[in-house]
């Protein structure tokens, strides 16, 4: 999910193709951000996540 979210795609894309709400996948997200040390999307992107 978060890589989805590094390469641009919207919560909504991100929610289709995993069959999760837009919600769900913001929650996700918002969890996930400060366990790599992120703060945004655009920082995401930034990374190396493989």
């Amino acid at each position: 999910m978060v890589r989805l979210a590094a390469a641009g795609m919207s919560n909504r894309d991100i929610g289709a193709q995993m069959f999760l709400s837009p919600r769900t996948v913001s929650h996700h997200l918002y969890k996930a951000y400060p366990k790599l040390g992120a703060a945004s999307r655009h920082e995401l992107a930034r990374m190396d996540l493989r």
